[in-house]
């Protein structure tokens, strides 16, 4: 998608002629400098690690509980043998469920990522809008992800001049 932008707004340039103002920038090096991010970051790390902890701690309990089944399912009746399958059912679904509900697609770890990062990009993105405001940049790229960028004039990169609007040395 990324690349599909950045060609159309090279066709953009090239049509419209090289009058046009435009710059490049780096989100991810300009986040990277930022401390708040870089805290968000860490403490974000820190809540994955606590729930990849709590369900390595369950899956290791599941195993368990298999490995043992398999070692007594000789001796088990036809309906305990279905009382046990069904106990090791359940526990794997409770499992994937907290799975899916903690790292899943809109899950809790990306709850989090909003509520923490999301104010910070947001920064970033009015500090890149009102550089280019006030610099009459035509159109400013984001080098950072996805977007191929064979050369680029290192004084068309302005992560630094983002750096100082946000105030970061």
């Amino acid at each position: 998608m990324k690349r599909i932008l950045f060609s159309l707004a090279m066709a953009l340039v090239a049509i419209t002629g090289f009058s046009q103002k435009y710059a490049l920038i780096d989100t991810r090096y300009i986040l990277d400098k930022l401390p708040e991010y870089k805290q968000a970051q860490k403490s974000l790390d820190s809540i994955a690690a606590d729930w990849q902890k709590d369900i390595d701690t369950k899956q290791a309990t599941l195993d368990k509980m298999y490995k043992d089944y398999d070692a007594e399912q000789v001796m088990l009746s036809d309906e305990l043998k279905k009382k046990r399958e069904d106990q090791l059912y359940n526990k794997e679904k409770e499992l994937r469920d907290l799975q899916r509900k903690r790292f899943g697609f809109e899950g809790d770890l990306f709850k989090k990522r909003q509520e923490l990062v999301k104010p910070i990009q947001d920064r970033v993105y009015n500090a890149v809008q009102r550089i280019s405001v006030a610099r009459g940049y035509d159109l400013v790229l984001d080098k950072s992800e996805g977007i191929t960028v064979i050369f680029a004039d290192p004084k068309l990169d302005k992560s630094e001049d983002v750096l100082k609007e946000l105030g970061v040395k």
